[in-house]
């Protein structure tokens, strides 16, 4: 038997920096991973996604060299060393998070792991179904997998999901995207800059359903105007598999028709992996495909914890890295530990154009009845930094209560939003008010401006729009 003081199970971007704390904090440290140090986000998500939307970004700009002054003949591209390099990055981090563990003195141990039982205080841990480890304190990180569809299920060849989306063979000339969040819409807006020709089918009434809807249309409209076709209120009936390609059984509108495309990707959301852990022997409880938690991630198991994709939505890598530091804290008896507030955690959508938010949307806000609101838009056209870069189509929206000030929402789209959204995200952490936005000096010119100038409309007070 090996005591621990702090064992975590999974090693994706919860468990591993649940991990780094625990070591700095001095409590000795066994991460178990069955897979890859990095997990899901690392590997298979976040990281490489990311890579190859760089390159169709600058795929887009090769084709648009005309709007800059410049000209280029014969673009083409290598799209084997697309997917090479974008699984190049992402084992590079691996192997970094590898030696992060290295430095900080955790034991990564190899293999499954699983719940045994109690002794005494402690919860017995058996790996790989042989050795037991054991601990006062036990951390489940152990992600999430893409969610099924009956009769819809992906076969890996023709029907993908994320994975095989991030490593197909060759590029499809046609592919029909399941699902508009943001996995769905990510991969959408790579394939097409790519060249492909792609349909969205999205069955609520509006694509990116967990945004403010008037940042949803202004994206929507930028999509079909990049030639994406989006269809919502819509599903998909049946798939049939052909030799080299699927055709669809679409309602679109209540209306029957079908579509044949090299590729299907579904992306219509994810399930906990909550299977094979041994839960049943402990007071934990699972709904909905879930771990159910308390604001300190605790279940109902004394001393045993769920953090990231596992413990429920929002299903984001920086969501579970600070659940794994607050879980970690609160564990150690910091009194700096304080619960995370799910309203302050920002989304973000890597597509062209980038999509991101923070807090209540509009409607949301509304829904609450007891906010007099005041919003403030800003549109792109209207900041000299976007048309000097030539990304003049955009939007920044920021909904404020009139009475206090609270900013309780923000969302953007357009050019490099994902990095600017952070600004409101400390303004939310803050409790910052309107005029304490107002009386900060933002720098011109840049994007962040229309940050400042969306907040001087909701308050009467634009000056460039």
């Amino acid at each position: 038997m090996t005591d621990y003081d702090v064992i975590i199970v999974g090693g994706g971007p919860g468990g591993y920096v649940a991990a780094i704390r625990a070591s700095q904090l001095g409590l000795k440290t066994a991460v178990v991973e069955k897979e890859n140090m990095g997990g899901i986000c690392l590997n298979w998500g976040c990281i490489p996604t990311k890579a190859l939307l760089r390159t169709s970004e600058i795929n887009h700009l090769l084709h648009s060299l005309d709007d800059y002054g410049l000209k280029a003949e014969k673009i083409s591209f290598d799209f084997k060393k697309i997917i090479e390099r974008s699984r190049s990055v992402a084992n590079q981090l691996a192997s970094g998070v590898r030696h992060l563990m290295k430095k900080n003195k955790i034991n990564v141990i190899d293999g499954t792991a699983q719940i045994k039982g109690r002794q005494g205080s402690e919860i017995q841990i058996l790996i790989n179904e042989t050795q037991s480890i054991k601990s006062k304190n036990v951390i489940l990180a152990t992600g999430a997998r893409a969610r099924q569809l009956p009769g819809l299920e992906a076969d890996g060849k023709l029907v993908w999901t994320y994975r095989e989306a991030l490593t197909p063979e060759k590029m499809p000339s046609s592919l029909l995207v399941v699902g508009s969040g943001a996995i769905g819409i990510e991969f959408a807006s790579f394939y097409r800059l790519m060249g492909a020709d792609v349909t969205v089918i999205e069955v609520q009434d509006q694509i990116l359903p967990v945004e403010d809807k008037e940042i949803s249309a202004f994206a929507r409209k930028s999509f079909e105007k990049q030639g994406i076709k989006v269809h919502t209120k819509s599903t998909v009936k049946e798939l049939k598999k052909n030799k080299d390609s699927v055709t669809a059984t679409l309602e679109i509108e209540g209306k029957l028709q079908e579509l044949t495309v090299d590729r299907v990707i579904l992306a219509v959301g994810i399930i906990g992996n909550t299977e094979n852990l041994g839960l049943e022997k402990t007071k934990a409880k699972v709904e909905k495909g879930h771990i159910i938690t308390n604001e300190w991630c605790a279940t109902e198991e004394p001393g045993l914890y769920a953090i990231g994709d596992v413990a429920g939505g929002p299903w984001l890598a920086h969501k579970a890295s600070h659940e794994g530091i607050l879980c970690v804290e609160k564990i150690k008896g910091l009194k700096t530990a304080h619960p995370m507030k799910k309203t302050n955690i920002p989304g973000c959508t890597y597509s062209y154009p980038q999509i991101a938010s923070v807090g209540l949307t509009e409607e949301a806000a509304k829904a609450i009845g007891k906010h007099d609101l005041k919003v403030g838009r800003f549109p792109y056209l209207a900041n000299g930094k976007a048309i000097a870069m030539g990304e003049p189509e955009g939007l920044v929206k920021t909904i404020f209560d009139a009475k206090t000030g609270e900013l309780l929402g923000a969302h953007m789209v357009g050019a490099e939003v994902t990095e600017l959204i952070q600004g409101f995200c400390l303004a939310k952490t803050l409790e910052a008010t309107e005029q304490e936005i107002i009386d900060t000096i933002f720098p011109h010119p840049t994007l962040s401006e229309m940050m400042h100038e969306s907040v001087l409309d909701a308050f009467g007070r634009a000056i460039h729009f």
